[in-house]
């Protein structure tokens, strides 16, 4: 945090809209005329997109680093839902702390992010055609699952069908 504190990262500065384009990955597309880009419904559109996949990205690396640690999902999940808890709460500080049960006011979730995560990550490491180890995606499967009845705020061993 020194470090960061150090190179300006956490003071004030600009950032102009197409920094924001490419954080966004350009989802959102290079208006026409370009000058749009600076609009703020754009801007704000960026914004989420690029916060959305920082957060996916994130979950991934949670994932795959406690997979590395052969650490099991029970006791790994609850640490990433714990991170994504916090991570939603930077991404969107006016929702913090808010749970899946609110989503009709809720800007992110970490059962977004989840969702997002399995949709995004998990079928290119769990099609056949994968070269993921066997280890890999029976663990993605496991936390896969975990994370969910996790941020459902079921209790251990409940299993609800899909509704």
């Amino acid at each position: 945090m020194a470090i960061a504190g150090e190179l300006g990262y956490f003071a004030d500065h600009e950032v102009p809209a197409a920094s924001l384009l490419l954080w966004s990955e350009g989802i959102a597309g290079v208006p026409e005329p370009v000058e749009r880009l600076e609009e703020a419904e754009l801007v704000r559109r960026m914004c989420r997109i690029g916060a959305d996949l920082q957060l996916t990205r994130l979950l991934q690396a949670l994932v795959t680093a406690c997979l590395a640690a052969g650490t099991e999902p029970g006791e790994g999940a609850a640490g990433i839902a714990e991170i994504l808890r916090v991570a939603c709460g930077i991404a969107d500080p006016g929702r913090a702390g808010l749970t899946s049960a609110d989503q009709g006011r809720a800007g992110i979730t970490p059962a977004d992010v989840h969702r997002m995560w399995r949709v995004a990550h998990m079928p290119g490491i769990l099609r056949p055609a994968s070269d993921a180890p066997e280890w890999g995606k029976a663990g993605h499967r496991a936390y896969d699952a975990e994370l969910e009845r996790l941020l459902r705020g079921e209790g251990p061993g409940v299993v609800r069908p899909c509704v």
